[in-house]
C-alpha cells in the first residue's frame, strides 16, 4: 500500500518550518520515538533546493515519510551514525553533491585549500570516497537496515570506472560500499519507490524492477544474461558490458564498455545493463523517466514545481553558528529553472547524472520562488542567477516525443543543432521578463553559462541578455580553437562562439553598456597537443584576450573524455587519441593558456621549445612569452602594487 502524498506547503502559504531532525533531542521535540528513513551526507547541512541530499530528504518528507539527516558524520566510528536511532525503512548514503575526491583533489593531485560545501569552507569534514566509507559505517552501525546509495559520487561511479586519484581502475563503487541497492542519476522517482514499497512491508531483496536503480546478482543470475549475449538475439533485453576483470586487462574492452553504456541512457529506449565482476554481477535497470514539467499531470506524477514548493528554510542549520557554508553563499539568491543537459560535451558529468531531457518549472513556481527569495532578510533586490545547467535550455526540446524516444545520438547539439531540437527561447524571454516585474526586485542577472550555439539562433534573447542581464561580464564556455579538439569535446566550431560575441557586443552597445563575454576554455583535454594550446595560445593573444580561470581536465569518472585520457581510444570512434598523460604535461598546456602571466614564463618557454615553436620566444609583436629564465627582474606582485 503505497504512503498517500500529503499536502505540500507552498511559497505562497509557508510557514515556518522546522529543519529536519539531525539529532535524538530533534526527534523529542517533533514528539518522534524513531525516523523512517535517514540521509547520510557528506556535505554541511543547508537546507536548500541546491544541495542534492537535503532535496531528496524534503522530498521523501513531503510524501509522508519520517526524515532525519545526518550531516558530514565523524566517520572513525559508527556511533554518529546512530545520532536518530535505528530508521525504520533505510538509509540513504551519498557524499554530497561533488565527488568526494574532486572536492578534496586538484587536477595537479593537490590538496584543495577550501571546501564549498564545509562550515567556514573547512577540509578534512568528510573522508575520500565518502560514499562507501558512509555505507560501511550504517552497517556497522545496524547490520539489519537496508543501505541505498545516490548523489553524483555513487552515480558515476556505478559501473567499473577509471579513478583519476589512483590512476586505476575501480569496480563498481556498489560492491565496495557493500550496498543494497543504488540509485543513479535524479533520485526522486526510483527513491519514492523503494521508500513505499519497503513501507509496504517488501523486503529489500524483492525490490529488483525500479528503473534508475542497480542491485548485485549472482553467479549463475550473471551466467544466464552472459549466455544470452552469446546468441546475438535481435530482441536482446540486457546489455552485457566487458567484465571488470577484461577492462582492467584491456583497454580497448573499456573502450568498449564506455561506448556500449553510453548507448543505454536514453530513458524512451535504454536497455538493461548487467556487468560480471568476479563471481557477482551488477545489473542496472533503465533510467528512471525525467520528471514533469511544471505542476505535472496529478496524483502519482513527480514534476519539477512540487520540488521547488518543499519548505525549505533556505538557510544554513543553526548548529554551525556563525559559520557560513560557501556554496549556499553562491546560491542563496539565485534561481533554477530546470535541470538536464542535451548537449553531450564529452568532459561533463551533468547528462550522465542529470539526463539529456530538459525538465523545465512553471513560470508560476519560478515567480514563486523569487517571492521567497526576496523574504529573506539580507535580500537587497538582486537575483544573482536565473539558470541551471545551462542557462538558456528553459523549455527547450525535441519536437517530437516520438522521434526523441527511439533516438540514440549522444548530443542534440553536435556536430551541429539537430533539426528535430527547438530552439524557441520565447518562454524564457518572457520569464525573464516577468521576473524583472516582481516587486522588489532591482537586478536579475545570468552567471549560469550560455550556450552561445543555442543563443545565436534567438536574437531576442541576445538583446534581452545584454541590456537587463549581465553585470558586465558573462560566462561563456567555447573550451578550445582547434576543430580537432572541440570534436573530441563535442562542443561547436569556434566560429559559432565568435558569431555570438559579435551579436552579444552590438546588443549591449546598443543598450548604452560596455560589458564583456567571459570566455573559459580547458587545456589538456584528451586530443588536444602542444600545438593545439599553442594556436590557441596564438588564437588569445590575436583577440585580447587573457583568461584568468582557466580549467586544467580533470577525468571524472565514467565520462566519455575520462575514457579517452585512460585508453588513448576515442570509444565512440574506437580510434586513437593523443592525451597528455603526466602532471606536468598537463601544466606545460595549462602554462600556454597563461601565457601573459610571468609566474608561468618559464613552463610556457619549455612548452613552446617542446612543440617546435622557439619563434614564439621573443619580444617582438608576434611573441607569445619573453626569452630568458627563471622569474623576471621583478615579481609580478611587485609590479601590481606599482600600478
Amino acid at each position: 500500500m503505497a504512503t498517500p502524498l500529503v499536502p505540500l506547503k507552498t511559497s505562497a502559504n509557508r510557514v515556518p518550518h522546522p529543519f529536519l531532525p539531525t539529532c535524538r533531542a530533534d526527534l523529542d521535540a517533533r514528539g518522534w520515538d524513531a525516523v523512517d528513513i535517514v540521509i547520510v551526507s557528506g556535505d554541511a547541512y543547508v537546507d536548500h533546493a541546491a544541495f542534492g541530499p537535503v532535496l531528496i530528504a524534503r522530498f521523501l518528507e513531503g510524501r509522508g515519510f519520517r526524515v532525519g539527516i545526518i550531516p558530514q558524520p565523524d566517520w572513525q566510528s559508527a556511533e554518529a551514525f546512530k545520532a536518530l536511532g535505528k530508521p525504520r525503512l533505510f538509509f540513504g548514503v551519498a557524499a554530497g553533491n561533488l565527488d568526494s575526491m574532486l572536492n578534496r583533489l586538484t587536477s595537479q593531485k593537490k590538496n584543495r585549500s577550501e571546501d564549498q560545501y564545509s562550515p567556514g569552507g573547512r577540509t578534512g569534514c568528510r573522508p575520500d570516497r565518502a560514499t562507501i566509507v558512509y555505507a560501511n559505517r550504517c552497517r556497522e552501525a545496524f547490520p539489519d537496515v537496508p543501505i541505498v546509495l545516490g548523489g553524483i559520487e555513487a552515480s558515476l561511479r556505478r559501473i567499473a570506472h577509471y579513478d583519476y586519484w589512483s590512476d586505476t581502475v575501480r569496480r563498481s563503487i556498489l560492491l565496495d560500499a557493500k550496498a543494497d541497492l543504488l540509485v543513479f542519476g535524479m533520485g526522486e522517482r526510483p527513491v519514492w519507490e523503494i521508500a513505499r514499497r519497503l513501507q509496504a512491508g517488501e523486503p529489500i531483496k524483492s525490490l529488483k524492477g525500479i528503473r534508475g536503480t542497480a542491485y548485485l546478482i549472482s553467479d549463475d543470475e550473471m551466467k544466464a544474461h552472459e549466455a544470452n549475449r552469446a546468441t546475438k538475439a535481435a530482441d536482446q533485453k540486457t546489455v552485457v558490458l566487458p567484465s571488470f576483470e577484461e577492462v582492467v586487462a584491456d583497454k580497448e574492452a573499456f573502450a568498449r564498455m564506455s561506448r556500449d553504456f553510453q548507448m543505454e541512457t536514453n530513458p524512451g529506449n535504454a536497455r538493461a545493463i548487467a556487468q560480471r565482476h568476479g563471481t557477482r554481477g551488477v545489473f542496472f535497470n533503465p533510467p528512471a523517466k525525467p520528471l514533469e514539467d511544471g505542476e505535472g499531470k496529478g496524483e502519482g506524477s513527480v514534476a519539477m514545481d512540487e520540488l521547488y514548493d518543499l519548505p525549505f528554510n533556505r538557510a544554513v542549520h543553526p548548529m554551525y553558528g556563525n559559520e557560513g557554508v560557501p556554496a549556499f553563499e553562491t546560491v542563496k539568491h539565485s534561481v533554477v529553472l530546470m535541470r538536464g543537459c542535451f548537449g553531450g560535451c564529452t568532459f561533463c558529468s551533468i547528462t550522465e547524472h542529470e539526463g539529456r531531457v530538459i525538465q523545465s518549472r512553471s513560470e508560476a513556481s519560478v515567480l514563486r520562488e523569487i517571492r521567497a527569495v526576496r523574504r529573506q532578510g539580507d535580500f537587497r533586490g538582486t537575483i544573482t542567477d536565473l539558470g541551471g545547467p545551462t542557462a538558456n535550455m528553459y523549455k527547450l526540446k525535441c519536437k517530437s516525443e516520438a522521434i526523441e524516444s527511439k533516438c540514440r545520438k549522444l548530443s542534440c547539439v553536435h556536430p551541429g543543432v539537430c533539426e528535430n531540437l527547438s530552439t524557441d527561447h520565447g518562454p524564457l524571454v518572457q520569464l525573464m521578463q516577468n521576473v524583472r516585474k516582481e516587486e522588489g526586485v532591482k537586478h536579475v542577472f545570468i552567471a549560469s553559462g550560455v550556450r552561445y550555439d543555442l543563443a545565436e539562433r534567438s536574437p531576442e534573447y541576445v538583446k534581452e541578455l545584454a541590456a537587463h542581464h549581465t553585470g558586465g561580464q558573462l560566462s561563456v564556455a567555447p573550451e578550445h580553437v582547434s576543430k580537432r579538439v572541440l570534436d573530441k569535446m563535442k562542443k561547436p566550431g569556434i566560429e559559432s562562439y565568435e558569431r555570438f560575441q559579435t551579436m552579444f557586443a552590438c546588443a549591449s552597445k546598443d543598450a548604452g553598456k560596455e560589458q564583456y563575454d567571459i570566455p573559459y576554455f580547458i587545456s589538456g583535454h584528451p586530443g588536444s597537443t602542444l600545438e593545439d594550446m599553442v594556436e590557441l595560445a596564438l588564437w588569445l593573444k590575436k583577440n585580447g584576450r587573457r583568461p584568468r580561470q582557466v580549467q586544467d581536465f580533470i577525468p571524472t569518472p565514467m565520462s566519455i573524455a575520462a575514457c579517452m585520457y585512460f585508453t588513448g581510444i576515442d570509444p565512440l570512434k574506437m580510434e586513437p587519441v593523443f592525451t597528455a598523460r603526466g602532471l606536468k604535461e598537463k601544466r606545460l598546456q595549462k602554462a600556454l593558456l597563461l601565457y601573459w602571466n610571468p609566474e608561468h614564463w618559464d613552463d610556457a618557454r619549455e612548452a613552446l621549445t617542446q612543440a617546435g615553436r622557439s619563434d614564439l620566444i621573443g619580444r617582438g609583436p608576434d611573441a607569445l612569452v619573453p626569452p630568458g629564465s627563471g622569474a623576471p627582474p621583478s615579481t609580478f606582485k611587485q609590479r601590481q602594487q606599482r600600478r
